[in-house]
């Protein structure tokens, strides 16, 4: 069930935004615009209309929330008799470049089991997309809309542990604009609840393991430009 709306925290920027719930959840967003039609639309009904949570595996509302100084990067602490964690989540200004929405895990003291459950909604929940896999990508795709996930090498299938001095990024994905036809996708897209990572693009020298990014776009065959 989705949260009381004084409850969100609001992530932005500039062209347009999500709500983030104390468990972890983002229950609302439209991409690429304020004006699009959203994947994450939670706040409406439940997770089955779409959202992305990172949170301590069966834990409950967090224990601290605030944004980092004067800007919109929200930072979200639990302590759990294991240890203690933090979500760091932004949305970078994007310019010309595809919108992200960055999701970072850093460990705090002990270890703690992370769990990342994505599922993308397309059109206001009604939209479900077909996935398929490309290395530590995962593509999903439904019409002219589609998503990339970047899952970090680090990340195994079943859940995250965020120990201190280690940043695990367990993200979703950057959607984008096409122009030449591609395959269907193969097979059809599963709840994902496994941790993930930066997304959009092939990983860069030095970029494993630092964030996560969401977009998304019109197109049939995604892919990313910078």
């Amino acid at each position: 069930m989705p949260g009381r709306i004084e409850d969100y925290a609001l992530l932005g920027d500039l062209q347009t935004a999500a709500l983030v719930g104390r468990d972890g959840s983002v229950d609302w967003l439209c991409l690429p615009r304020f004006d699009s039609p959203s994947c994450f639309a939670a706040l409406l009904g439940d997770e089955q209309q779409g959202r992305w949570q990172i949170a301590p595996t069966d834990a409950g509302p967090c224990t601290d929330r605030a944004y980092r100084g004067d800007t919109l990067v929200l930072e979200t602490t639990w302590e759990t008799p294991d240890g203690a964690v933090r979500v760091i989540d932004f949305m970078p200004q994007r310019g010309d470049h595809p919108p992200r929405l960055v999701r970072l895990v850093e460990g705090l003291r002990g270890s703690v089991e992370m769990r990342s459950d994505l599922r993308l909604r397309f059109n206001y929940g009604r939209i479900a997309p077909w996935v398929r896999r490309t290395e530590h990508h995962r593509i999903a795709v439904a019409g002219p809309d589609s998503a990339w996930l970047r899952l970090a090498p680090a990340c195994t299938p079943t859940a995250v542990t965020a120990s201190p001095a280690r940043s695990s990024p367990c993200g979703p994905a950057t959607g984008c604009r096409s122009s030449s036809p591609g395959s269907p996708p193969t097979s059809p897209t599963p709840t994902a609840s496994t941790p993930t990572a930066p997304c959009a693009r092939p990983p860069r020298a030095g970029s494993a393991g630092r964030r996560d990014a969401v977009t998304t776009g019109r197109g049939t065959t995604p892919y990313c430009a910078r």
